[in-house]
């Protein structure tokens, strides 16, 4: 039931129009060098288990971020995503957003 809500909630949100993100790539950039152990310093993954990020939807990372943090995404790899963005702001989600959003 959790996770059917958090979907609902999600694609509310990135339907809606009306979400807005200004994230700042450069230090979004800066913020994913962690992620580039697994995702690819240019959004590609370095292995088939990890997803590509380059080009992602930004309001999806955004939202995906936002839930492995409140840990409201299980399964899977969530444990080992929910370590790496325990610490993040929702400007440093953001920016990590905006970044692979910007990569093509």
């Amino acid at each position: 039931m959790k996770n059917v809500l958090f979907l609902l909630i999600s694609l509310g949100f990135i339907l809606s129009g009306n979400a807005s993100f200004a994230g700042d790539i450069a230090a979004g950039k800066a913020k994913a060098a962690l992620c580039a152990s697994c995702h690819g310093a240019d959004g590609i993954a370095v292995m088939p288990a990890y997803p590509n990020l380059a080009g992602q939807n930004e309001a999806y990372l955004v939202s995906a971020l936002t839930a492995y943090r409140n840990k409201d995404r299980n399964g899977g790899m969530a444990a080992i995503m929910q370590m790496q963005v325990a610490s993040l702001s929702d400007d440093d989600i953001n920016n990590i957003a905006a970044f692979y959003a910007s990569l093509k």
